[in-house]
């Protein structure tokens, strides 16, 4: 975990995801290369003949002058908290997010990517699979994402919830290589309900593989599977979700209203993106 890609527009949204962006990186003795991303409008050249190349030009500056004026403010941020040796590389890149995004990874052999996330419709893109959200869950790696306003915790519990299926057991070892970057436990979850159907055998096996690592299963018996899991995060201080996103029903239903709706009893952490 050692090169982060962070996508911004630079707004507010995106310069709170900064801040855990750079502790993120400082405690995995990493690099973080930061992505602007911008598209160009389609233009009709029948109606722009003589300056259809000048008009394209100034949008382009345009984007470039914004990301030369935000530049400096980031490295404000960076003096402010004490990350001075923190090596970081820019890239300002036209055309689609979540393709140059994929560019990016590919190129610049990232680890993980870190985004900032506001507003009903992005979340439900995530957990949906919607939209350009289908796309940013099939990036082939993990992606943190920083909900709207949620201040950086120290990382020493990430939660992970399991069914012990052959893809969760892929995520956990996913996520038991960040875990052990950043120093920290994972506390993984099983809620049992009439439609369970783990053998013991399963869960033997799961218990003797893990053993030696700073795993903790916990099993419970509910139907109550979104409460349960709220509490499960709030009792054993959990400062990071990791789930595992493919047709996760459950988790669409769970964070994309308690995001959106920002309801004071419902719980905001960053949540760790893995795609099977």
């Amino acid at each position: 975990m050692k090169r982060i890609l962070f996508p911004t527009d630079f707004s507010e949204v995106a310069t709170n995801a900064f801040v855990h962006a750079l502790e993120f990186v400082n405690a995995v003795q990493g690099e973080i290369i930061l992505l602007h991303s911008y598209d160009l409008p389609p233009i009709d050249d029948q109606f722009f003949p003589e300056n259809f190349t000048e008009v394209y030009d100034t949008m382009e500056l345009a984007h470039f002058d914004l990301f030369k004026d935000e530049i400096p403010k980031l490295r404000e941020i960076i003096e402010e908290h004490h990350f001075t040796k923190i090596k970081m590389t820019h890239r300002l890149m036209e055309g689609d997010l979540v393709e140059n995004i994929k560019k990016s990874i590919k190129e610049d052999a990232i680890d993980i990517v870190i985004m900032g996330t506001s507003g009903a419709a992005e979340w439900e893109a995530l957990f949906a699979g919607s939209n350009s959200g289908s796309v940013i869950l099939g990036l082939s790696v993990p992606m943190l994402c920083i909900p709207d306003g949620v201040q950086y915790k120290k990382i020493k519990d990430i939660g992970f919830i399991t069914h012990y299926r052959p893809e969760d057991k892929k995520a956990l070892h996913t996520t038991l290589d960040i875990a052990k970057s950043l120093d920290a436990r994972i506390k993984c979850l099983h809620i049992k309900n009439a439609n369970t159907e783990v053998t013991t055998g399963t869960i033997r096996e799961w218990d003797n593989e893990f053993n030696k690592e700073p795993i903790t299963f916990f099993t419970t018996q509910s139907d109550q599977i979104k409460q349960v899991t709220l509490d499960f995060i709030e009792h054993h201080n959990i400062e990071v979700l990791s789930m595992l996103t493919y047709k996760n029903s459950f988790f669409e239903a769970m964070f994309v209203p308690n995001y959106s709706k920002k309801t004071p009893s419902d719980i905001q952490i960053p949540v760790l993106a893995i795609h099977a």
